[in-house]
């Protein structure tokens, strides 16, 4: 990555050696190096021994709404039970929100349940176009438009936007869709270690001084979803001004969460209208559905309509997809006191976990606890979920072996008496595998 001194040289599709979410299971399981049959086989059968033996607690069968309990059907006793919820991104709680609800059913009797088509030929209705409007609105810009997943979205933009001769600049712990979308559009790209804005700077000004006239876009995330921390957006933004770059912020665990009514993080860390060239968000956390969306110049999302793929060829997003988030910022604006719960809760979280022993820092909803590899991750999970607190054990690859941790997401509507519970959960078996002293 470094030669020539300390300048960066920018290499096509350079990456990470040891980055979170940039990685192939293959690269780590000794899958036989034979035909499909034996490949599948030899993964199917590990993966759902690990399953029965509850090492590997993934596909949790879940039997009614998400919200901050669940009802599950345990794997291995075969019993249904209930489980205090802090392994879900829907911060607000509005996947079970009866307003929303109510909007999606009257929503049906309206428009039906789908456009059968893209949104450029007849995927586009009323709905869609006010959505668009308000995300606009939401997020500061003169326009968005809609992906049908976040993933779509980092693929869409990127892909149409950059050329082989364009340069791409991201922080190393971005997600797994900036990685796929670097592989598609072949453009240039360069990391720069994680919220280091020191070596962002060196390489934003070695790369102006080699490519004097290069189109170069900064891409980083407003909230990083493993960590919770916040990108220096201030900061990135005045390097991406003095060195001539665009910049896009991946909000998706942002919007809802940070700033004004939940404009995002740009807005939470006082950033003007437009300070943001692509504003990049998605329906899958706070709205409790599907979708992404990008906001920009009025310029730029004409552009992307007609040159990312990934709108183009797919299909519009039903309407009940569509209601769901347009009564979602209606409750984003009539009860704001979601959003002040939500931090209440998540700053109590964190003074919680700090209280017996474990070092934890409050920036978002997010709250990862990192687990010594001289503890079994697998062993804490399952005991946890015995003791009826679902959330989500995150192992190598997708983290660093010295880097493992449980994530645990905050809602809005967690009582003080269910965070109480979960964290007297967290104590009594953190102490029973020695996470605790």
């Amino acid at each position: 990555m470094w030669l020539k001194g300390s300048l960066p040289v920018i290499e096509p599709n350079a990456q990470p050696a040891t980055h979170s979410e940039n990685f192939s299971l293959r690269d780590f399981l000794p899958l036989p190096n034979q035909g499909f049959h034996e490949q599948v086989e030899a993964f199917s059968q590990t993966y759902r021994q690990l399953a029965e033996d509850g090492a590997a607690l993934y596909m949790r069968e879940i039997l009614g709404p998400a919200d901050a309990t669940v009802t599950i059907r345990d794997r291995q006793t075969g019993a249904t039970r209930d489980m205090l919820m802090l392994g879900s991104n829907n911060y607000l709680g509005f996947a079970n929100h009866p307003a929303i609800k109510q909007a999606v059913k009257d929503c049906i009797d309206t428009y039906g349940v789908g456009c059968g088509g893209p949104p450029l030929l007849n995927g586009t209705t009323q709905l869609h176009r006010q959505l668009e409007a308000r995300l606009a609105a939401l997020k500061g810009a003169e326009d968005a438009l809609i992906y049908s997943s976040g993933f779509l979205t980092n693929v869409g933009w990127v892909t149409a936007l950059m050329r082989p001769q364009d340069i791409l600049i991201y922080d190393e712990y971005s997600h797994a869709s900036l990685f796929d979308a670097l592989k598609l559009a072949r453009c240039k790209s360069q990391f720069f270690a994680h919220n280091d804005m020191a070596q962002l700077a060196a390489i934003l000004k070695a790369t102006r001084e080699r490519a004097p006239l290069a189109n170069i876009v900064v891409s980083v995330e407003g909230v990083y979803s493993m960590d919770g921390d916040l990108a220096p957006l201030p900061e990135i933004r005045a390097l991406c001004t003095a060195h001539g770059a665009w910049l896009n912020v991946d909000d998706a665990h942002g919007t809802g969460v940070m700033g004004h009514l939940g404009a995002g993080t740009a807005n939470h860390l006082g950033l003007a209208h437009g300070a943001v060239d692509l504003a990049m968000g998605t329906f899958s956390k706070t709205f409790g559905t599907v979708g992404g969306f990008i906001a920009g110049s009025q310029a730029l999302i004409d552009y992307l309509r007609f040159f990312s793929r990934t709108y183009m060829f797919s299909a519009s997003l039903p309407h009940t997809v569509i209601a769901t988030v347009v009564a979602g910022l209606d409750v984003m604006r009539d009860e704001p006191w979601r959003q002040v719960r939500l931090h209440e809760n998540a700053t109590y979280v964190a003074a919680g976990l700090r209280r017996i022993g474990l070092d934890i820092h409050y920036e978002s909803a997010i709250l990862p606890i990192i687990v010594p590899e001289s503890v079994d991750l697998r062993t804490l999970a399952r005991r946890l979920h015995e003791e009826g607190l679902f959330c989500n054990a995150i192992e190598a690859p997708a983290v660093p072996p010295d880097k493992q941790r449980l994530r645990l997401s905050i809602m809005a509507t967690h009582t003080r008496a269910q965070l109480d519970q979960a964290l007297a959960i967290i104590e009594r078996v953190g102490k029973e595998v020695a996470l605790i002293p």
